[in-house]
């Protein structure tokens, strides 16, 4: 037993390491966004559900008891989205500012406040049994969310639209975490992130057939980047919505799709 929980704080440890370096990867988006003094048609959405997934991993880490490492890395996440969040409804139009509202209520007011009524008064085993599979299913979505862009790099047979760097460390993290909830023996942990390695791979294996094409597409505009890592079970996203799931955030791939998408079809 000793040896399992040896190998789960390594893991742990690395995969903190890893979504913490992911989490910031939005900080240059927000600088820009500071230094224009406007939010420049960004979306507040995959910082919304990052939060709302470390504010989910770390409820379930609480009831673990055992899962130290997750709460570490997820409360980080807690402030570094709620200050991305601030700063984008600081310089975000009028419009933008309801919509972000509208958001945060749905989604870390009504949902999580659903989510903890309805596990309040279940037994302690079974309570943390339904929330591990909310917090899993959560995470599979998000790992998911990376679909997007790789439609869009396969349709436009560029890897343009796709950071390379910000797909590898989200793998590595999957990896991490992965190995974490196996050594820790919660497969709710671990499942979600046999889906991210799968999808990272993908990813990668993707930028080396088409990078070479990258130049041919017409250069557009820069936008977010920000993922939700399921690693540390929020983060988020990547690629751009970097929860941990423990993997964060895969919010911000996706955005820069959509994004890019809707700029050709002007």
């Amino acid at each position: 037993m000793a040896f399992h929980f040896s190998w789960a704080f390594v893991f742990g440890i690395l995969g903190n390491l890893v979504s913490f370096g992911v989490s910031l990867a939005p900080l240059p988006t927000f600088y820009q966004i500071y230094k224009k003094k406007t939010s420049e048609g960004f979306q507040s959405i995959p910082y919304v559900v990052s939060l709302f997934s470390a504010m989910l991993w770390i409820y379930y880490a609480l009831l673990k008891k055992d899962a130290i490492l997750l709460i570490t890395i997820n409360t980080f996440c807690v402030f570094i989205q709620t200050f991305y969040i601030f700063t984008y409804f600081f310089y975000a139009p009028k419009k933008e500012r309801i919509v972000t509202v509208k958001l945060i209520l749905f989604f870390n007011v009504f949902g999580f406040g659903v989510i903890c009524l309805s596990t309040l008064f279940l037994k302690e085993g079974l309570r943390l049994c339904v929330l591990g599979y909310i917090c899993m299913a959560f995470a599979l979505g998000v790992f998911a969310a990376p679909l997007c862009i790789v439609r869009k790099v396969i349709k436009t047979k560029s890897a343009e639209f796709m950071p390379f760097y910000l797909s590898l460390f989200l793998t590595l993290g999957a990896i991490m975490w992965f190995f974490y909830g196996l050594f820790l023996h919660d497969m709710n942990i671990a499942v979600p992130n046999v889906l991210g390695f799968t999808f990272g791979i993908l990813q990668m294996i993707l930028y080396a057939i088409y990078r070479k094409n990258s130049k041919k597409v017409v250069e557009e505009p820069k936008i977010s980047e920000h993922t939700i890592d399921v690693g540390k079970p929020s983060t988020m996203v990547s690629s751009e919505l970097s929860t941990a799931v423990p993997q964060p955030t895969t919010g911000g791939i996706v955005e820069k799709a959509q994004n890019m998408e809707g700029s050709n079809q002007v």
